[in-house]
């Protein structure tokens, strides 16, 4: 037994009162004291044991997204804290606040051949240098005294927008701490005042003489500033585009909605920007994935941006660290100097039943089509769902056909692309979000390829251990398919390494985990069958559907690029 003073004690119970529930990570030697503590504060904080520290991190990452708060992961030394990278990375470059506490071996043995030793010394590998660029603040405890300030410091940056590690000694884990409570550092809020009046000049003389198109990106949902953007751009009678990582921040039956831009986008966003005085950033960076096919029409029209970092295009940036606030000084500020109410707003601009889909050449190869699969997702997706989609053919799907249900979230990793992704995120995500207010449950959903399966898709096993109403929605065409269609569009389909040997992972994973729904539809209307039966099963289940290795998905460089002659 121990006193319940280890800084291990202290670290489970800051975190807790930061509003965080669940921890992410994979058991070792140099970590295990943080999990011992995490079993004492049981009723404080649940552990959670992914299958792959990647996941882990991905699942902390989810859970910030969802909850537009902190998500916590942790690792032991060495190749545990290796695995960590690539999920990090992901969340630096989306900006996700993830605080990850990293095992390392005990003081006393750094530089003098320790197990998995990275401290630097004696020629070992440095682990502040492999953090340091990937995180918004990286620090190894060295003394027990040392913790709450780093502690403080990591979170504070976090909230920027980004990771922080904390390396982690076992014996610094160990020791006994005497501190005060953690107190959760104020997250102070920073715009540029200035600024903001000019881009809301900006607005309200194109406003006079022209209609203002916004695009709204990421951090209006990391500042859970949805209803805020919504009132905006109701004021501003906008039309409204979102970022390929953001669909949830505006629906898609609202007033002015344009579709989605960039890459995966819809041409109705392109006309509205032709035919604007302006168009306003909204939390987005507009980077290619999100700007691809609006190079033209941008460059006719002034562009202004608000949000926490500068926009990859040139425009006049306000610089804001909640949207939220924000927005609504903004609203206030144009109700005040106009005398239009912030209130209801009867939108001018006419809703359109959805945006036109890309069109795609016909398929004629096995298995359901892309859009037809999303179709039919869409018609079954319950109220307040959550989709998490991984990247490549099946992702560029999602992100171009979706129909999210209000209240519902919708994540991409566009920072990194890491196959594999959505698998950790979704379930961290449904670990913060599957119980409502009122009791009732919420079903997330995970659509990926069979690439991204064969990743990290056994942390389905981690939703099954843990009985989470989700389900995952598996593409097999036995391919990584989006590289067979570079092969096909860009080498001249001369040859291919991305083709494989036929695999069942429905059938797989229904031997597997005998306990796991599992369904392979073969059409539509099993597909539809499948999802009201896992919709309405209280835990996890899959549905493995095949389809065609050589459709083309509807992504703007794969339609508009010459193909290569063989």
């Amino acid at each position: 037994m121990h006193s319940g003073t280890r800084v291990a004690d202290h670290l489970v119970r800051a975190v807790s009162t930061l509003g965080v529930r669940h921890l992410f990570g994979v058991g070792g030697a140099n970590i295990e004291d943080l999990y011992d503590a995490a079993f004492d504060h049981r009723h404080l904080i649940t552990a959670v044991v992914a299958k792959h520290e990647f996941a882990a991190a991905t699942m902390a990452d989810g859970y910030a997204r969802s909850t537009s708060g902190l998500g916590v992961v942790c690792a032991t030394s060495g190749g545990g804290a290796m695995n960590l990278v690539a999920g990090l990375a992901e969340s630096f470059a989306s900006r996700v606040p993830v605080l990850a506490l990293i095992g390392q071996p005990p003081t006393v043995l750094e530089g003098k051949g320790a197990f998995q030793d990275t401290s630097g010394q004696a020629g070992s590998f440095d682990a502040v240098a492999l953090f340091t660029p990937i995180s918004r603040y990286c620090a190894r405890v060295e003394a027990p005294a040392d913790l709450p300030a780093h502690l403080t410091r990591a979170v504070t940056a976090a909230y920027r927008g980004g990771p922080a590690v904390l390396l982690l000694p076992k014996d610094i884990q160990q020791a006994d701490l005497v501190a005060s409570d953690f107190v959760p550092p104020t997250r102070a809020y920073r715009r540029e005042i200035e600024n903001l009046w000019r881009v809301l000049h900006l607005v309200r003389a194109a406003r006079a003489t022209g209609k203002v198109v916004l695009i709204a990106g990421d951090q209006v949902a990391r500042d859970d500033a949805r209803a805020e953007l919504a009132r905006f751009a109701a004021l501003l009678d906008a039309a409204v585009g979102v970022a390929p990582d953001a669909k949830d921040v505006y629906h898609h039956a609202d007033p002015g909605f344009c579709g989605v831009s960039g890459s995966m986008g819809h041409p109705e966003l392109i006309d509205a920007l032709r035919g604007a005085a302006l168009c306003v950033l909204v939390g987005t960076r507009l980077p290619v994935t999100a700007s691809a096919g609006l190079d033209d029409a941008l460059r006719e029209l002034p562009l202004v941006s608000i949000g926490d970092a500068p926009p990859f295009p040139s425009a006049v940036h306000a610089h804001t660290n909640d949207l939220a606030r924000t927005l609504d000084e903004l609203s206030s500020e144009w109700h005040t100097t106009t005398g239009e109410s912030t209130a209801a707003v009867i939108p001018l601009r006419p809703h359109r039943a959805a945006p036109t889909a890309l069109p795609v050449p016909p398929a004629d190869g096995p298995g359901l089509r892309y859009r037809e699969v999303v179709e039919t997702i869409n018609n079954g997706l319950p109220d307040g769902a959550d989709v998490f989609a991984d990247a490549g053919n099946t992702g560029a799907a999602a992100v171009h056909h979706l129909r999210l249900p209000r209240a519902g979230r919708f994540t991409v990793a566009l920072g990194m692309g890491g196959m594999g992704y959505a698998f950790g995120a979704g379930i961290g995500s449904a670990f913060a979000r599957h119980r409502r207010p009122d009791g009732s449950t919420r079903h997330t959903f995970v659509i990926a390829g069979d690439g991204a399966f064969f990743m990290h898709g056994m942390e389905i096993h981690t939703a099954v251990e843990h009985e989470l109403p989700i389900t995952f929605i598996v593409l097999n065409n036995n391919a990584h398919a989006m590289c067979v269609t570079r092969e096909q569009q860009y080498y001249g389909n001369r040859y291919s390494f991305n083709r494989f040997r036929p695999a069942y992972p429905g059938a797989g994973m229904a031997v597997m985990f005998p306990e796991l729904c599992v369904h392979t539809p073969c059409s539509t209307a099993e597909l539809a069958a499948a999802l009201r039966h896992c919709v309405g099963d209280p835990g996890p289940s899959l549905i493995a559907i095949d389809c065609d290795p050589d459709e083309i998905p509807p992504f703007t460089p794969f339609l508009t690029a010459p193909r290569r002659q063989p």
